[in-house]
């Protein structure tokens, strides 16, 4: 059974469309630097600092301001709250979970020779954790307007019917996977609807190309799932020089990776006089896998003994990606004993793509108070509408992109940050702004987060603690790729963080 399995997803490489969508290119295209317990009690606010193995992945110029060789890691314990409505259901989850958030260390090298006016180098390797993808909500409640049927029909309308159902004498599973190798993801969608008998054709011939709905208006009892996991993270591998003691500049090349798994199941069922479906199961998996590249370079100037300032700009991020998802349909139709069941026991692998995420450029301002602390801001500009699927010349992929294009836009992030010292104690805290990349802000809201912190050094060991907590709302589409089914969850999710860190001298 096992070798069949591999056979049919061979020959499923040759599938047309692919399974992501906006929603999924944004998720990529943010990249939440979790960091070191010092970086999140200040927000994140460290394009002009160094002193810390996060700020090197902020501004690469900061690993030359280290004193000395430096490591530090970081343990993060995270819990999200999501309080979700979808007409008139409250529903609240919550998701816990613990991860290595950071890792890495710099290397100083300082010149002897009195007449080098580059008196350090510094050469660093981070690692970052920047996306945490573990999330689960469910949206339940009734919904006076729109069936799941919607979805089916929205993919079928203009399809010829012999090009969505399965041949004489051919098996459900060997239409599914002829449908999609030769006529692609739209098509395979429209014939889960025909045989699933959710549409019906408007003629029962080859040639017809309009369908209706077997499900007939009125109330609607729907249920959706969604539970997410997996990781993004980047690896800086770092090279900075200080000159006059004044100019720090800084290279970073970084190489990304990111797994991303998803699982959604859709219950719908009614009782609407004349319908002949009653009752929907949809359930689909997608699971995602990419590397990438980038690079940044970055400033920091000592306009004086406490005032610096600083200037990073990161480059678009390169991605390759890899898809393959399952599918599962199950309806329950007037004149028939059993349900309809449609489990191909398929993974579609899709071809090779490419995703390009958008630049940022960051500019920072910092005042040191000699040894009592510092203050610290950042301010950064994204365009999350210049993200771009790949190869552009592909008709999906062309669409994709012109809805990112109108949907997402500029995203400003602002950092402030605050570090106070008594003796071997440092007392911490932060604020975070950050825009919503979405035009139209009922998509998504704006994300507001305050933390607090504390540390402890003695000698070349320091230990830090971060507590951190944030605030968005945001709408999320049920099936984002979906024609003509539209509905969202409205939700409210509470991000709440504890770092916890460890550096020592190298």
């Amino acid at each position: 059974m096992k070798k069949l399995m591999l056979l049919v997803i061979s020959g499923f490489l040759v599938s047309i469309g692919n399974a992501q969508d906006f929603t999924d290119a944004l998720r990529f295209a943010k990249d939440e630097i979790e960091g070191t317990a010092r970086f999140k009690a200040m927000g994140g606010a460290f394009g002009a600092l160094g002193g810390d193995l996060s700020a090197v992945t902020i501004n690469p110029a900061s690993s030359s301001i280290f004193n000395s060789s430096t490591a530090s890691f970081s343990l993060g314990f995270n819990t999200l709250d999501n309080d979700v409505s979808y007409f008139g259901g409250p529903l609240s989850t919550k998701e816990d979970n613990v991860n290595l958030s950071q890792g890495g260390g710099v290397f100083v090298y300082k010149s002897n020779n009195p007449n080098n006016k580059w008196n350090k180098f510094s050469l660093g390797v981070a690692y970052d954790r920047t996306g945490n993808f573990d999330n689960n909500w469910v949206a339940n409640g009734v919904n006076p307007n729109t069936s799941i049927a919607e979805y089916f029909r929205g993919y079928a309308q203009g399809l010829r019917l012999d090009e969505i159902s399965a041949f004489p004498g051919e098996s459900l599973n060997e239409a599914y996977i002829a449908i999609g190798s030769e006529s692609g993801f739209e098509n395979q969608q429209a014939f889960l609807g025909y045989e699933s008998f959710i549409l019906e054709p408007d003629v029962n011939t080859d040639e017809n190309t309009i369908y209706t709905n077997n499900i007939s208006g009125g109330n609607y009892n729907q249920r959706y799932a969604l539970a997410t996991s997996g990781y993004s993270g980047k690896m800086a591998f770092n090279i900075s020089g200080q000159y006059n003691e004044k100019l720090n500049l800084g290279l970073n090349v970084n190489a990304h990776f990111l797994e991303y798994n998803r699982l959604t199941v859709f219950d719908e069922s009614n009782s609407n006089a004349s319908s002949t479906v009653t009752r929907v199961g949809f359930d689909n998996t997608l699971r995602t896998t990419g590397t990438g590249i980038s690079f940044q370079i970055g400033s920091i100037y000592k306009l004086s003994k406490e005032f610096r300032v600083g200037l990073t700009y990161n480059s678009p991020t390169w991605f390759r990606v890899t898809d393959e998802t399952t599918q599962f349909l199950q309806t329950t139709v007037d004149g028939f004993d059993d349900p309809i069941v449609i489990n191909p026991n398929i993974i579609t692998i899709f071809p090779e793509y490419k995703l390009r995420t958008p630049g940022k450029v960051t500019g920072s301002l910092a005042y040191v108070f000699e040894d009592k602390g510092l203050i610290s801001f950042d301010y950064s500009r994204k365009d999350f509408g210049e993200t771009i699927f790949r190869p552009t010349d592909d008709p999906f992929f062309s669409s994709r992109n012109s809805e990112m294009s109108q949907l997402l836009g500029v995203s400003n992030t602002y950092r402030l940050g605050g570090e106070y010292r008594y003796k071997e104690f440092s007392f911490r805290g932060g604020y975070r702004f950050e825009e919503s990349p979405f035009n139209d802000a009922i998509f998504g809201g704006d994300l507001t987060t305050y933390s607090l912190g504390l540390g402890y050094k003695i000698g070349d060991f320091a230990i830090d603690v971060a507590f951190s907590q944030g605030q968005r709302e945001q709408s999320e589409f049920l099936y984002s790729d979906a024609p003509t089914f539209g509905e969202v969850a409205n939700i409210d999710s509470r991000i709440t963080d504890v770092v916890l860190t460890l550096s020592f001298g190298i």
